[in-house]
């Protein structure tokens, strides 16, 4: 098995306090999980999250591209977005942004009906499957 980067060490590490944040190489990349839900993807040393329509403009506000790649000639752009250069530096805002994608991830599976538990709620407890962040 192939040693995780010390970008992906660093980040894992940092989420910890968003719960227990796990990590496995997919997608060319890193995917990144809480309670067997992907909300985050490393990509070339770059963390992009999981977003919806409930938070996408907090990304396209900053200006944030989408993890896109090339397939059949197709330019493919994934619901991950980049998250903001100013999240690396400050954990309280990692945490923030990365609960976000977390949200986000909640509500994909529970519209694909693969949410398998009552909810997932969060620090003020909001049930994250049906308030956006």
């Amino acid at each position: 098995m192939a040693k995780a980067s010390a970008f992906t060490v660093f980040l894992v590490g940092h989420m910890q306090w968003l719960g227990p944040v796990t990590s496995r190489r997919m997608f060319g990349g890193t995917g990144l999980f809480l309670e067997g839900l992907m909300f985050a993807l490393i990509v070339e040393n770059t963390l992009y999250l999981k977003a919806d329509t409930a938070i996408r403009g907090d990304f396209d506000a900053l200006g944030l591209p989408p993890l896109r790649y090339e397939r059949n000639g197709r330019d493919i752009a994934l619901s991950y977005l980049q998250a903001p250069d100013a999240a690396l530096d400050d954990r309280d805002l990692l945490i923030d942004w990365a609960h976000r994608g977390y949200a986000a991830a909640i509500r994909a599976a529970a519209a694909k009906g693969g949410l398998k538990r009552d909810g997932v709620f969060d620090c003020a407890g909001r049930d994250v499957a049906t308030v956006s962040v």
